[in-house]
């Protein structure tokens, strides 16, 4: 892809869109950045680009974009703006980060989505990739843009690469030679209106593979089992339930693979570190994924044995008076919150409570199942979760205005042998900047609950 002298624009100066413009200048671009907020809510942002060398329309949108040679997306960014519509219909092409990347990279990439589980199936995967000594790169939505590595990795590297749906909405060549999609449940409909299109973006994914190519998917979920029909890839199940003539699986209690006939033993469930029916889909995935690139089971057994999570997700923070403290602002909507209950030891004490994506919460509710006794609520969806608790008969919940009120009445209610658990269920931007903001936050509350009753 030839960037020198082209102008670009740069929509977006989120996590992706610093090194968007700092990989586009070090090309040789000609740049304009992008965002509706003003000068002032950007300076910290500014201050890592070098804005004496790009044009800036901030507060607004741009009012011409035939000038442009193409538009970079940032993944926050709706992708049909007017001004975007605009663009296509002027033949100005409109990509995602994700894309750039992938067109300035020479390294094949390993493409991860999913509504859950894809910050653990990534980094495990990335894990046992290194520890396979392969020249890994680990990128995507789990926090480190792909195009801050699209130069840096050469051509026998691996783009490790989590995928959000936003993310594919704007892919034109992105093509992995592995994908893997991991579940499907409802998230996002506040952005993609209905789940038709929030599946379909999800399904791109794997939409310009080939039939040399490798798509892994969920057996155990429904959705996610329907899209092999779309495939023109060879589809590798992985399941938790069923035993498989080809994929991963589990039988008698072990982690187990069969290619072409041929079966092997991984390792046993038991000795998986993270805890969860949900954590097992994600061993199975990961396992999938790298058995498939040729990665010896006995590499890939090792790095099941050690992984132990990653930070955010059903993250132990501290105990305290016999009460522990679990992180789990990873759980962003309810099927995840759902699954941060079934694996983490009961009594629970639940904080809970967000943006609202559109989301329901009744299937929240009746996985509670005696194991949370209290919820304690904060956000944007603290009234509807609330309400939709007190229709199904769960009235043991309270209304807070933040976090640190929240840490101090789930501590208050609290017994010893009790969790509380950080488990939103929600986004996070209604009250910060992102949810890994959320849960350090969560964690300085807990340590100043600590300081307090010393």
């Amino acid at each position: 892809m030839e960037i020198k002298g082209r102008k670009v624009l740069v929509v977006g100066l989120a996590t992706s869109g610093i090194p968007t413009v700092n990989t586009l200048l070090s090309l040789g671009a000609e740049i304009t950045i992008n965002d509706i907020k003003q000068e002032d809510a950007l300076k910290e942002v500014l201050e890592q680009i070098q804005t004496d060398q790009i044009h800036m329309i901030l507060g607004s949108h741009p009012e011409k974009v035939s000038q442009y040679d193409f538009i970079v997306l940032s993944p926050g960014v709706p992708t049909d703006l007017p001004f975007l519509t605009e663009a296509r219909g002027q033949e100005v092409p409109v990509i995602g980060e994700l894309e750039l990347a992938y067109q300035l990279c020479a390294a094949d990439f390993v493409a991860i989505t999913g509504t859950n589980g894809k910050t653990t199936t990534t980094a495990l995967t990335g894990e046992i990739f290194q520890n396979a000594k392969k020249e890994t790169y680990v990128v995507g939505n789990i926090g480190v843009a792909a195009v801050s590595k699209s130069l840096e990795a050469s051509s026998d590297a691996v783009m490790v690469t989590e995928v959000s749906s936003f993310q594919l909405e704007s892919i034109i060549e992105f093509k992995p030679y592995i994908a893997a999609i991991l579940n499907i449940t409802p998230d996002h409909l506040n952005r993609h209106k209905t789940m038709k299109n929030y599946i379909d973006a999800k399904a791109n994914i794997f939409i310009n593979q080939t039939a040399n190519d490798i798509l892994v998917l969920n057996r155990d979920d429904e959705e996610t089992c329907k899209l092999k029909v779309r495939a023109k890839s060879q589809v590798i199940f992985f399941s938790r339930k069923e035993v498989l003539e080809e994929g991963a699986f589990v039988e008698e209690g072990k982690i187990v693979v069969r290619k072409n006939g041929v079966k092997e033993e991984i390792c046993h469930v038991e000795e998986l570190k993270i805890p969860g029916a949900h954590n097992l889909e994600n061993a199975l995935a990961a396992t999938a994924i790298a058995y498939w690139a040729g990665i010896d089971g006995k590499v890939i057994a090792k790095t099941l044995n050690t992984f132990m999570g990653v930070e955010h997700r059903i993250e132990f923070v501290d105990e305290i008076s016999g009460i522990r403290f679990i992180n789990d602002s990873k759980g962003t909507n309810p099927d995840a919150s759902i699954k941060a209950v079934e694996a983490v030891k009961e009594p629970i004490i639940l904080i809970a409570g967000g943006m609202d994506k559109g989301n329901s919460f009744e299937t929240f509710i009746e996985a509670f199942q005696g194991k949370v006794k209290y919820m304690v609520l904060i956000g944007e969806t603290a009234n509807k979760i609330k309400e939709t608790a007190l229709q199904m008969g769960f009235d043991h919940c309270q209304i807070v205005k933040d976090m640190e009120d929240a840490v101090v009445t789930a501590y208050k209610v609290a017994q010893a042998g009790d969790t509380i658990l950080l488990s939103p269920a929600c986004a996070s931007w209604d009250m910060y900047q992102s949810y890994e903001h959320r849960g350090n936050h969560f964690k300085e509350c807990i340590e100043k609950l600590r300081r307090s009753i010393e």
